[in-house]
């Protein structure tokens, strides 16, 4: 790769910060929880994630060019890229706004994609051949036990409530299963081509996704227009970029851990924009799924 920000062999010498690089990560991307509560009341969960990804595929396609970076060479790494892309910024993206749309508060969205570390775990043994054990089923128990205090109040009661939960599980399940194939599949991707060919696809399946499922103009609110820019720039380039590199130099079930900080990050933000809290209850089940997750990261 002759850019110092691709995937491959030449290993980028900010790679070597292992601590700043999480924390940037979790702040980040925990962030994008909560700018898409600030960005769903001026337009529709899908019409908010096309701009974004559009936003995001043209500053990263204008870099690409600006720098010379490599782009594919066949066929079978477009499509890699692509699908890895699909699942999980695409389906996460989705799944996890939609959720957010139908009124689950960004810091529980960001507590049930948290359990994404144990979930990745348990599917890199026998995919990618990382070992696992038993402290991993239970930090799963622990992580599910955590989930409902945080829920129990409004699961079963509320029916509504209950679909948006899901949707924040399929998110989860959409981030796993692209974290999974990002490892086994596009380590070496550029980060500016690759993620450029992931956003555009995305760009793509959220624009059907708008003709299907959104109603009404989008509203250009200055609180509109900072979620967009900062969703586009800050959590589609910044964090996915940095998530990419932790991916490329260590297991994906070690890169996985850092997301059990995103419920904490997401809080705090959410707290500080929105006045929004949480009960102690919720706490406590966000003290519980995040010893799950702990436990489940012990070798």
């Amino acid at each position: 790769m002759s850019s110092g920000f691709a995937l491959g062999n030449n290993r980028p010498q900010w790679a070597d910060w292992h601590f700043a690089l999480p924390l940037l990560f979790v702040v980040l991307y925990g962030s994008g929880f909560v700018g898409a509560k600030l960005g769903l009341p001026d337009a529709g969960p899908f019409t908010f994630l096309a701009l974004r990804f559009a936003l995001a595929s043209i500053i990263m396609v204008v870099i690409a060019l600006a720098i010379k970076a490599p782009w594919p060479t066949t066929p079978k790494e477009w499509l890699h890229i692509a699908g890895a892309g699909f699942f999980g910024v695409g389906v996460f993206s989705a799944a996890a706004f939609s959720s957010i749309a139908l009124g689950v508060p960004p810091a529980v969205s960001a507590l049930i994609v948290a359990l994404n570390p144990i979930v990745v775990a348990l599917a890199a043994g026998p995919l990618l051949g990382e070992r696992t054990n038993y402290r991993q089923l239970l930090g799963l128990l622990l992580g599910f036990c955590g989930v409902y205090l945080v829920l129990r109040d409004r699961l079963g009661i509320d029916a509504g409530y209950t679909t948006a939960v899901l949707l924040s599980v399929l998110a989860l399940l959409g981030l796993a299963v692209g974290n999974l194939y990002q490892k086994k599949h596009c380590t070496s991707m550029n980060l500016f081509t690759g993620g450029a060919l992931q956003c555009c696809v995305c760009a793509l399946a959220m624009s059907a996704g708008m003709t299907i499922f959104d109603e009404g103009p989008v509203h250009w609110t200055t609180e509109f227009m900072v979620a967009w820019f900062w969703m586009a720039i800050a959590v589609s380039i910044g964090a996915v970029s940095i998530l990419y590199i932790m991916i490329r130099r260590a297991e994906v079930s070690r890169v996985a851990s850092v997301f059990f900080l995103m419920p904490v990050s997401a809080a705090v933000i959410a707290y500080a924009l929105f006045g929004q809290a949480l009960t102690a209850s919720a706490f406590l089940g966000m003290g519980v799924t995040v010893a799950g997750v702990m436990l489940a990261q012990r070798r």
